[in-house]
């Protein structure tokens, strides 16, 4: 493998790094659910109705370890096929995960370790994760990729939402222990906020190309446009 095909791999390999936590932790927790693991006040609510979390569990899974794999721009182009089968996956496993884990803010009672303002928060990026999957594929059946592009990959940010807030937590772990109140709160924010920061940064670091719908609209010839 060359120098410039490890480089490629490095975004995805982070990204599934980054899944790892959430991912191990929702497995743990639907084994639990499924193993007829003991009842505590911790798990209660996930016991008395465990649909809707075990939707999140395999949804937000799948939608993160699947998805990484669509940041490695070489990939994509030599297996074109694979990508729009990809995408056919990743879709409704981010609309299930964005979904069930607004049902769960709605209807599971609030954990006493979450500040009252955790409910608002995960209200608003949950329907902004929603929002920006059915934007993107809105836009892929355009044929405007650059917007598909950035609609996912905003849309991906929020759901990974989870592996970055490991990142916030630890320190304030390894420092005062587990944090609790406006403390976590405000973690949990800073985890949404540098994903989304990231991806804002890296859509406008790179120019976007003008679309074939973009170019026709000008006034391009349509003979220059099938010789491109």
């Amino acid at each position: 493998m060359t120098l410039s095909a490890k480089r490629e791999w490095l975004v995805p390999a982070g990204l599934i790094m980054l899944s790892a936590v959430p991912v191990i932790a929702g497995a743990a927790r639907a084994a639990e659910l499924t193993g007829g693991a003991t009842v505590t006040p911790d798990n209660a609510r996930f016991f008395a109705s465990p649909a809707p979390v075990l939707v999140h569990i395999v949804g937000a899974s799948l939608y993160c370890l699947l998805g990484a794999f669509q940041f490695a721009p070489g990939f994509r182009r030599r297996r074109p096929g694979w990508h729009r089968l990809a995408g056919r996956v990743l879709i409704p496993c981010g609309l299930a995960a964005a979904l069930s884990g607004l049902w769960m803010t709605l209807f599971y009672p609030r954990p006493p370790i979450d500040h009252v303002l955790v409910t608002p928060m995960r209200l608003v990026f949950g329907t902004a994760m929603f929002c920006c999957i059915v934007l993107g594929f809105a836009a892929i059946r355009r044929r405007d990729i650059p917007r598909h592009r950035a609609w996912m990959a905003r849309g991906y940010a929020i759901g990974l939402g989870a592996g970055t807030q490991v990142l916030t937590h630890l320190p304030w772990m390894l420092l005062a222990g587990q944090p609790s109140g406006i403390g976590r709160a405000l973690l949990m924010l800073a985890g949404w906020v540098i994903n989304l920061a990231v991806v804002e940064w890296a859509l406008h670091r790179r120019p976007t190309k003008p679309t074939r719908s973009i170019q026709r609209r000008a006034g391009a010839p349509a003979g220059l446009l099938a010789s491109r």
